[in-house]
């Protein structure tokens, strides 16, 4: 014996619908009073936002709905009743200049839970807030299980037990388990709710594509394309024979559309090659001198090329002190300043090079970014610092001798890149300087990585140069599927941290 499969359709309410709606929703809410949307309610809700208010039938018949308004976030900032966010049932507070979709309703006819309807419904209103541009979706959320366990605890902490689940709340659990998180507690809600003791949860579910509404005439980017130097490590005549070799890159990542170009930690260590009567912290010192000079022709370059350039690093002094420093160049013509905050011991002892004290996530066109050079990537906490800021690219200029030495960079990296859920774009130098002390040979393998999961690359490796060789690496990112994976990866790091037990602070006046 067969049993025939049931025809399950989506599609928009009508009032023709009315009397199979006015049927489930008394099936629903047999523990609420006047459980039911009265006809012509029902008829303006749906001339006002034809778009929110959608039902799923099976062979023909209602078996549950959604419906919805749009509203000003304002409206929720305090203590607010279910009559208060509906507009006392009239739906005046719905306006298409609002930015939250506002749950109305949900409900699905007893005999056909446990189909997954709910979460279609759901899947429906995410949808639809993505296509509006919302900021995301709120309601306020029966706990219709509070009555047993009203007189010994608060609602506070039956949510946060249902949560754990030591307590099972269908509702509140359904929720929970579609991406919504609570917000606060709402006391008097829905009048009538006697099972849930009139108390409701505020929950709310964020629009990851959200863009912010303005008036400026601007692009914001979402696949980036990055462009990164392995540089070849060879004598030049003078500073201007070198930045000829940096225009030439700039202009073959240019050539590409490329959004961002990464030079190498100390690519213009080839200059010192003058000053090999010095002692070795003299010398770089001398190089620092070339600093401000490169800075301005950087700057030049953006703006000819439209493109961001990160200039890796060079030395500068401040103060009477040297620091591993260097720049973010946009192709606005604006600029920001990072330093290396963890010099390395031989940094230290042979050019006495002294760490920075700060480091922050900067804003461009193609979303945050962050800058660690070389032996800062593999201190997490850095990396974490610049993910709680919003990065969403992690560039690494580094300068390794050995293959150890990059092999500490290039895995540090990638940890960070799974641990921060962002991209890591990492870029040295190739070659050697025999003329140079202290800058004897150099290894590299420039590489691309990403998180590791479903829509990224299964090793978290986007792209990679071949080691030791003089060439470009471009790379396509895409920024969407970052803010897809903090949401609903299969491991949710950044999300999953436990505040309770740690978290990364800052302790330095700048850092």
């Amino acid at each position: 014996m067969t049993t025939e499969t049931p025809k399950i359709e989506m599609d928009f309410l009508t009032l023709e619908d009315y009397k199979g709606i006015k049927e489930a929703m008394i099936e629903s809410y047999k523990d609420v009073s006047d459980p039911y949307w009265t006809e012509k309610e029902l008829d303006r809700l749906l001339k006002l936002f034809p778009e929110g208010q959608v039902g799923i039938k099976i062979d023909g018949e209602i078996a549950g709905c959604a419906l919805s308004v749009i509203i000003e976030s304002k409206l929720l900032e305090d203590q607010h009743t279910y009559r208060e966010a509906t507009g006392n049932y009239t739906f005046n507070t719905h306006t298409r200049y609002g930015d939250r979709l506002y749950g109305v309703d949900l409900f699905i006819k007893p005999e056909y839970r446990g189909m997954r309807l709910g979460r279609r419904l759901y899947d429906y209103r995410k949808e639809l807030c993505e296509k509006l541009n919302l900021k995301g979706i709120t309601f306020g959320g029966r706990i219709p299980g509070y009555h047993n366990y009203a007189d010994s605890i608060s609602p506070k902490e039956y949510i946060e037990r249902v949560k754990r689940g030591e307590i099972e709340d269908p509702v509140l659990n359904f929720h929970l388990s579609n991406d919504f998180y609570p917000e606060r507690v709402l006391r008097g809600y829905l009048e009538g709710d006697t099972v849930s003791k009139e108390f409701a949860v505020l929950l709310k579910w964020e629009n990851i594509y959200y863009e912010k509404r303005t008036r400026k005439a601007e692009i914001k980017k979402v696949v980036v394309r990055l462009g990164l130097v392995q540089w070849q490590m060879r004598n030049y005549r003078d500073m201007a024979d070198l930045v000829q070799q940096i225009e030439f890159f700039v202009d073959a990542l240019g050539s590409y559309n490329s959004d961002f170009a990464l030079f190498p930690e100390f690519f213009n260590a080839p200059l010192m090659a003058d000053y090999n009567h010095l002692s070795e912290p003299d010398a770089i010192r001398k190089l620092a001198e070339y600093t401000e000079p490169l800075l301005e022709e950087f700057s030049k370059l953006a703006i000819s090329y439209n493109i961001n350039i990160i200039t890796g690093s060079m030395p500068e002094m401040r103060g009477g002190d040297l620091y591993n420093t260097g720049y973010l160049c946009r192709r606005d013509g604006s600029s920001e300043k990072y330093d290396k905050i963890h010099v390395t011991p031989d940094e230290s002892r042979i050019w006495g090079l002294k760490g920075g004290d700060g480091v922050r996530a900067f804003d461009t066109d193609c979303g945050k970014i962050g800058v660690l050079v070389c032996y800062d990537s593999e201190f997490p906490e850095l990396g974490r610092l610049l993910a709680d800021e919003g990065m969403d690219i992690l560039f690494v200029p580094y300068l390794t001798d050995t293959q150890n030495a990059y092999s500490r960079v290039r895995h540090c990296a990638q940890a960070r890149a799974i641990e921060n859920e962002c991209y890591v774009a990492i870029s040295g130098s190739v070659g050697n300087l025999p003329r140079v002390h202290n800058m004897d040979i150099q290894y590299s393998q420039s590489v691309v990585m990403t998180p590791c999961d479903f829509p990224f690359p299964i090793n978290g490796v986007k792209t990679e140069a071949t080691p030791n060789t003089e060439m470009i690496l471009i790379s396509d990112v895409d920024l969407d599927l970052l803010r897809e994976l903090h949401n609903h990866g299969s491991v949710r790091n950044l999300k999953d941290r436990r505040f309770d037990l740690y978290r990364t602070i800052r302790t330095g006046k700048k850092l």
